[in-house]
Parts: C-alpha cells; sequence; structure tokens
C-alpha cells in the first residue's frame, strides 16, 4: 500500500516574515507572529512546502539579520519556478483586474501556485490575495484557463 503524498503548500513571504520578526507590540502583528510560529513549529510537517524566486528575493531584501533569519527559515524548502504558463496567468490576472497594475508580484505567486497545481498558497497578505473579494475574481480567471485553485489561507486557517 502506497504512503498518501502530503498536500503542497506554497509559502508566501508574509508568513516567512512574521514567522522570523522580532517580537512586535501590536496586537495585530504579535498574534499573526504568534499564530505562523505555532503553524510552522507544529504543522508544516504535515505538508510539501514550496517558495518560489520572488519569496526567495523578498526574503533577502532589508536589513541584513533580518535578512539572514528569512532565508534561513526557507532554506530547505523546494522552489518553484516562473515559467511562461505563470507569467501568462499572472498577465490575465492583471487584465482582468483581479490584482491592480502596483501588485504585479502577488499576481505572480498565485499564477506560481495554480499552474504548478498546489493545494494551497499560504499567505498573510489580506490586501491582495487572502481577500474575500479577490478570491472569486482570482477564481474565475483560473477557471477560464482551466486551472484548479489552490486553497488560498493564512496560517490560522490551515491549522
Amino acid at each position: 500500500m502506497a504512503i498518501p503524498e502530503k498536500p503542497e503548500v506554497y509559502v508566501e513571504t508574509s508568513v516567512i516574515s512574521y514567522l522570523t520578526a522580532r517580537p512586535s507590540n501590536n496586537l495585530r502583528a504579535a498574534t499573526w507572529q504568534n499564530i505562523t510560529t505555532e503553524w510552522w513549529q507544529l504543522q508544516r510537517h504535515r505538508f510539501t512546502l514550496y517558495v518560489s524566486e520572488f519569496v526567495v528575493a523578498e526574503a533577502s531584501l532589508g536589513h541584513p539579520e533580518a535578512a539572514t533569519k528569512r532565508i534561513s527559515a526557507i532554506h530547505n524548502i523546494k522552489q518553484l519556478s516562473a515559467n511562461e504558463a505563470v507569467r501568462n496567468l499572472a498577465d490575465r490576472l492583471l487584465i482582468n483586474m483581479a490584482f491592480p497594475k502596483k501588485a504585479e508580484v502577488d499576481a505572480l505567486r498565485v499564477a506560481i501556485a495554480a499552474v504548478h497545481q498546489i493545494d494551497y498558497l499560504l499567505t498573510w497578505n489580506c490586501t491582495h490575495i487572502a481577500n474575500a473579494v479577490m478570491r472569486p475574481r482570482i477564481e474565475n480567471i483560473y477557471q477560464e484557463q482551466g486551472l484548479s485553485s489552490p486553497v488560498i489561507c493564512t496560517p490560522f486557517e490551515l491549522m
């Protein structure tokens, strides 16, 4: 009897940032940090994790010590590539107003998860990605392109 494969999760940069950030005095940020740390410690082993070149690039930015922590957190995670299919889907997401032009990298993240057929997209980006208004727009474009939609969720939702 074959062992079932683990569900796959694309981990977006915001999750890594909350995981590795210094403790915050902001109530919401501190809550998200605690939830992220709990998910990382207790839940991540149930999944096969992925990041992309965009996550690696963003994790490398900023204060050198903070960037080192972020890169260290993702260093053993498999990396997905942004191929032509990803770029084409991201363009469709932008053209069809699922994302504003300023959120092009967010459109690319969502496209990577769909094109690579990842089960979950894990994010704290509730402005453009884990957003109840945006999700139906995103999912409609996936359907038009014949793609299944990854479940877009926060670490709290994937406990």
